[in-house]
């Protein structure tokens, strides 16, 4: 089995390697025959390619200051540069300036924001661990601690090239724009980007300072889709199968759907193809990172099946509580914080003043979820039910995370409102009528209100931010501002997610299940696989109860 792991491993750097060599090192060009030199009119000279700038050299500068496109400075601000420089030299220093100093801004605050994403790692392990039971705490830790390494590294592998390889330049952060290469086929005259073929391992044209930090941002909201299965799969999972599947969906999956996204893929397109808003549109990752981490949750665990007593003979399910919710409380806090910097950092702009907006509304809507789950289990079973209010709290957040941007605070606690609701009524359809177990309700959190989240804004943008967003004049509207055509955008983004991404891992845990076994066997899962599977004993002062069923 290692020496499985560590040849797909050693083949995965290889492959990598051998593109970033072949972008650094380019083939000679053919000789031109004399004579047809001579018969050809002069061709004008290319354009220079872009070259990277690994220490912000060249990054910012008086044209950030007038304004900026998805392109730089447009030609009349360009012509008011020159005309200043021509007449106040010192003027022009000053732009320079401040001009350097916003992109300093941006990239600190897009930074600083993916630390905060970063820590929710923190809150995933404990909310999962105090979710499910004492005997499997240490195993449930594990993952979640491993799964940020693996995934880091499959995603500096293929994932960020395969997701942003085609995206540059990003203006906001003065840099990117040696990422100018997507692999697109050509139907019905437009053309469809899949993914992107620039920035293997950072190498080549992507050592970059502004490619660097979107790295970072980007690998910490892919760790958040890697982390969501490692929930419905828990307490039964194998290591094993679980280092493969998180080199894979960092490697490959997330960051393909990304890319159709974020990266300039098709669904950004549907706006300028087809007419249809502009595009699929999800700001911060409703369906990108969420509904994406639902869909691989669902199909991990339809495949791994549930626990060994979950459902008694007559098919009824059963209650496995889980054996710290204070932690699994803490943990939903822990990630809370943590979605300011998932929802606001998706600015990628210190200097871009919705973030405020943003921040109000990602409080409102997690807190609005958060009591409609309450009061749902308190008329629904006569008292609440805290660790069922946690769950509907982070449903909020994971709700306004798409729509963020783009709506009313009124939208936002209606959107929270129903996200509550729809967390508690998606966890008892999925193990009662479904008969799926799922210990930690990562599939109605991020599944279920991925999608819903994403919906919204087809329906609440109000259109009043978004100018030119995915390459469309003017701003975002939905249904109910007078945009039917968003929300068809939105619509068939999240068709898309759900079909692409549970068909691709249901058939990777099949397949996977027949090389490396994905659940443990019968009597390790019965006494627990702390010590089984990772060596460790969770509360070695404490006698840990064995339910046999």
């Amino acid at each position: 089995m290692k020496r499985i792991l560590g040849t797909l491993l050693l083949m995965g750097m290889l492959i990598s390697a051998g593109i970033v060599f072949a972008e650094e090192v380019k083939p000679a060009e053919a000789p031109v025959p004399t004579a047809a030199v001579a018969e050809a009119p002069a061709a004008p000279a290319p354009a220079p390619e872009p070259k990277p700038d690994s220490i912000g050299a060249n990054s910012g500068g008086i044209g950030d200051m007038v304004g900026y496109s998805s392109s730089g400075p447009t030609a009349d601000d360009m012509k008011t540069i020159d005309d200043i420089k021509n007449t106040e030299p010192f003027a022009v220093k000053v732009a320079d300036s401040v001009g350097k100093n916003r992109i300093a801004i941006n990239i600190v605050w897009t930074l600083i924001c993916g630390f905060l994403v970063m820590f929710m790692q923190a809150g995933f392990a404990m909310a999962e661990t105090g979710f499910t039971q004492a005997k499997n705490a240490g195993h449930t830790m594990a993952m979640n601690f491993m799964v940020y390494g693996l995934g880091l590294l499959g995603f500096w592998l293929t994932g960020f090239a395969l997701q942003m390889g085609g995206a540059g330049p990003f203006a906001t952060l003065g840099g990117g724009a040696t990422m100018n290469g997507e692999f697109t086929i050509s139907l019905f005259g437009k053309e469809f980007g899949l993914f992107g073929t620039k920035g293997f391992m950072l190498g080549g044209d992507a050592y970059d300072a502004a490619i660097y930090t979107m790295f970072l941002f980007q690998m910490v909201f892919m760790d958040t889709t890697a982390t969501i299965p490692t929930g419905s799969m828990a307490e039964r999972w194998t290591m094993k199968s679980f280092i493969v599947y998180a080199l894979f969906i960092s490697g490959i999956v997330y960051p393909l759907y990304a890319n159709w996204v974020w990266g300039g893929g098709w669904l950004a397109k549907l706006g300028t193809n087809f007419g249809l808003g502009h595009g699929h549109v999800d700001f911060a990752g409703s369906s990108v990172v969420h509904l994406t981490g639902g869909m691989a949750a669902l199909a991990g665990a339809i495949v791994l099946g549930p626990r060994i007593g979950k459902f008694g003979p007559d098919g009824k399910p059963r209650a496995i509580p889980g054996h710290h919710i204070p932690m699994a409380v803490v943990g939903c806090f822990i990630l809370a914080f943590g979605w300011f910097g998932f929802n606001a950092g998706s600015t990628l702009a210190g200097s871009d003043f919705r973030i405020g907006v943003v921040a109000v509304n990602t409080m409102l809507a997690g807190g609005a979820a958060a009591f409609t789950s309450w009061v749902y289990m308190w008329i629904r079973y006569g008292k609440p039910d805290i660790s069922m209010s946690a769950n509907g709290m982070l449903a909020g957040l994971v709700a306004i995370t798409a729509p963020c941007a783009f709506v009313t605070s009124l939208s936002a606690v209606i959107i929270g409102s129903i996200a509550g609701v729809l967390v508690c009524v998606s966890v008892f359809f999925i193990e009662r009528v479904l008969k799926i177990d799922d210990p930690v309700g990562a599939i109605s959190v991020h599944g279920v209100n991925g999608a819903w989240g994403v919906i919204s804004v087809g329906l609440f943008a109000d259109g009043v931010y978004g100018d030119a967003f995915n390459g469309v004049p003017g701003t975002v509207k939905g249904l109910f501002y007078g945009d039917s055509s968003q929300f068809v955008a939105q619509l068939v983004g999240t068709v898309t997610n759900m079909i692409f991404v549970f068909v691709v891992m249901y058939v990777f845990f099949k397949v996977l299940n027949l090389i490396v076994p994905l659940r443990v066997d019968p009597e390790l899962e019965v006494e627990g696989l702390d010590q089984a599977e990772v060596a460790v004993t969770a509360y070695p002062d404490f006698q840990t109860r064995h339910s046999h069923r």
